[in-house]
């Protein structure tokens, strides 16, 4: 959620925080399906019973975190940069390098506290009743892509070939796919006189 909605980058953003690979913080993990502005989800609003207030102090809060990161990132990208020289000297010194290092990892380390932050300070507008709805569409959500990810022939919840609704109905038993499913055409056969 740090790459949906933490990062800020919504919809269709640039994902998570350069660095943290599949690394989810236990805040962001709370948060589960709730990516991107969710308080602007018709769908969500009405579950979560949001109000105008709500919704309007969430935009605040996203706001002020989207004009935080423009100099987080920044701060991050150049520590990058500066390293690059450093590691393609021909006599690289150990010592600035692990230096140049530690502010990479602080900068990592900096985008990530203003992640969780915002993402608390989102939570802090929900009422109980809210954050307990709001936990229990992430129990289903997570429940029904569990039972997806069983499918039989390992077509999981992120191949194209997976779900109802997806360009495909899913595989028959024993892994391959359905009948419906587009075949490969057959190489065409070499032209008459060409080398083979």
């Amino acid at each position: 959620m740090a790459g949906g909605l933490a990062s800020a980058q919504m919809p269709g953003g640039q994902g998570m925080s350069p660095g943290f690979a599949q690394h989810r913080p236990p805040i962001e993990q709370s948060f589960g399906f709730a990516h991107g502005q969710f308080w602007n989800n018709p769908n969500m609003v009405k579950r979560l019973n949001l109000t105008d207030v709500q919704r309007k102090a969430m935009d605040g809060i996203l706001q002020d975190h989207r004009m935080k990161l423009i100099d987080l990132h920044a701060n991050l990208q150049k520590a990058e940069v500066e390293l690059e020289p450093m590691i393609k000297a021909d006599t690289p010194d150990r010592k600035t390098i692990e230096a140049q290092i530690d502010k990479i990892v602080t900068a990592r380390a900096d985008l990530e506290k203003a992640d969780s932050l915002f993402l608390l300070d989102i939570r802090m507008q929900l009422t109980p009743d809210q954050w307990k709805q709001l936990q229990a569409l992430r129990a289903q959500r997570m429940e029904r892509e569990q039972r997806h990810a069983g499918d039989p022939g390992g077509w999981g919840p992120g191949n194209k070939f997976h779900g109802p609704g997806g360009p495909f109905p899913q595989p028959a038993p024993g892994g391959q796919p359905p009948a419906s499913a587009p075949q490969s055409a057959p190489a065409p056969a070499p032209e008459s006189g060409t080398p083979q």
